[in-house]
């Protein structure tokens, strides 16, 4: 009967490289086994009985709240242009030093992760804004295009990050599932604002690798990323610069500084980002009725698509432990050789190919309730492994030459931007990604200190 939770999983890939949607291709392969499993009698309808509950606990979960708020407050930010005057300012302040353009996109992408948390939409706001300047001032269209992308794909790892308050509750009732199997009644909890907390630090660190990078590219190849003319300056002034940087500063420090201090949870803190997003657009004069309407419409897209497919995830979860499959992946990460480190290598590497061709959501919502309780009943700390999924993903966005972040660049590229250098351009941030990831793997306090010093854990 195990075999066919394998089955059900191998039919949803191909269902899903057919090309239909995500949500309906778990739940409508779910249901089409568990309709065969139950002819074979090798299957419970029962289990099906718990949908309602399950939905209802979508419904009722105040931590999912987050996603939409974080949603309008990133779509608010980018409707306000907030991005355009930072890469202006930036360009303006650092565009004379040789790769001062390359080191002002990469802190643009990290203050842009901070605030809106939206890979897509930072990868094409940067691809528009400054893949065109940074061409015209002669730098190699593959350091340009790499740069970029892998700028824009920070937004995974960096807090508030959609990817942390998704992986955070899954992770939460995956930890507290394991906790159980290991005859641990009282289970402790791990929150959103643990991992946002985690994650912040391996964040910088990857930035700081990035910007490590461009400058090494600009002192041994200083024709791949030359400087900028001193005109450029013009017009800069510390107020200009104030009027770039404070805000969205601001706005930031107000999201992770009110969960940093207790003052909020992770969704009351995304409430506070998306009036504050509203005041500052409000301030600029860039938020009319129109564009409001605009923003609301794109929330709800976008927050749709995400509690639809959490729907689909939770049939399909639930068909899936009806055919045993749970146990099966138990037994099959706890049989391989080398233990906990061989289990988790071998998640790492299918969550990794898996990214390929599933959004992080999918992966997050089907794959991460499986393999996360053998897991963490294996003694992994839940937040370091949660920094490690998210890391793992953002790599496999950036990884040709099925990177979600490439298609998203080469959608906006100049068409003296090839393909092939776009391929080029990402492959050494890809192994930052990789030297980033072994740091984690190494010093787990990377991602474990904050969280304990903040929240006394």
């Amino acid at each position: 009967m195990e075999w066919m939770a394998l089955a059900m999983f191998a039919a949803v890939f191909l269902v899903l490289l057919a090309g239909y949607p995500v949500a309906f291709s778990l739940a409508g392969t779910a249901l089409a086994f568990a309709a065969l499993g139950t002819a074979l009698d090798v299957f419970d309808p029962a289990f099906l009985e718990a949908t309602p509950s399950r939905l209802y606990g979508i419904m009722t979960n105040e931590t999912l709240i987050a996603v939409p708020l974080f949603v309008f407050m990133g779509v608010v930010l980018e409707r306000s242009r907030v991005a355009e005057d930072l890469l202006d300012a930036m360009a303006a302040l650092f565009g004379p030093v040789r790769g001062g353009l390359g080191l002002s996109v990469t802190a643009v992408g990290m203050l842009m992760a901070a605030s809106t948390g939206i890979v897509g939409a930072t990868v094409v706001t940067m691809g528009l804004l400054s893949l065109p300047t940074m061409l015209r001032r002669g730098y190699d269209p593959a350091l340009a295009s790499g740069t970029i992308c892998a700028s824009g794909t920070l937004g995974q790892i960096i807090p508030p990050s959609i990817v942390l308050v998704l992986l955070g509750d899954v992770l939460s009732a995956a930890y507290q599932q394991a906790q159980l199997q290991m005859g641990i009644f009282s289970p402790r909890t791990v929150s959103v604002g643990d991992l946002f907390m985690g994650a912040l630090l391996p964040g910088l660190v990857l930035v700081a690798l990035y910007m490590l990078y461009v400058a090494g590219v600009a002192l041994v190849r200083p024709d791949a990323a030359p400087a900028a003319p001193l005109e450029t300056r013009a017009g800069l002034d510390a107020r200009r610069l104030a009027r770039a940087l404070f805000p969205p500063l601001l706005l930031i420090v107000a999201v992770l500084g009110s969960i940093m201090g207790g003052l909020a949870t992770p969704t009351e803190a995304a409430a506070v980002g998306a009036v504050g997003a509203i005041v500052l657009a409000a301030l600029r004069r860039r938020l009319d009725l129109a564009t409001l309407r605009e923003v609301m419409r794109a929330t709800t897209r976008v927050s749709s698509m995400v509690f639809l497919i959490l729907i689909g995830a939770s049939v399909f979860s639930l068909v899936f432990r009806g055919f045993g499959g749970d146990e099966l992946v138990h037994e099959l990460l706890t049989g391989l050789p080398g233990g906990e480190v061989g289990a988790l290598l071998a998640v790492m590497a299918v969550m990794f190919l898996l990214g390929f061709v599933l959004d992080f959501i999918e992966i997050t919502f089907v794959v991460v309730p499986l393999v996360g309780p053998p897991l963490l009943a294996m003694g992994l700390d839940p937040v370091w492994l949660g920094v490690m999924v998210a890391l793992n993903l953002q790599t496999s966005f950036l990884t040709p030459p099925f990177g979600f972040a490439l298609f998203y660049l080469r959608g906006v590229a100049p068409p003296e931007v090839t393909t092939g250098a776009l391929y080029r351009g990402v492959i050494p941030f890809v192994v930052l990604q990789l030297v980033a990831l072994g740091l984690l793997a190494l010093w787990p306090e990377l991602a474990t200190w904050l969280p304990a010093l903040v929240y006394g854990d």
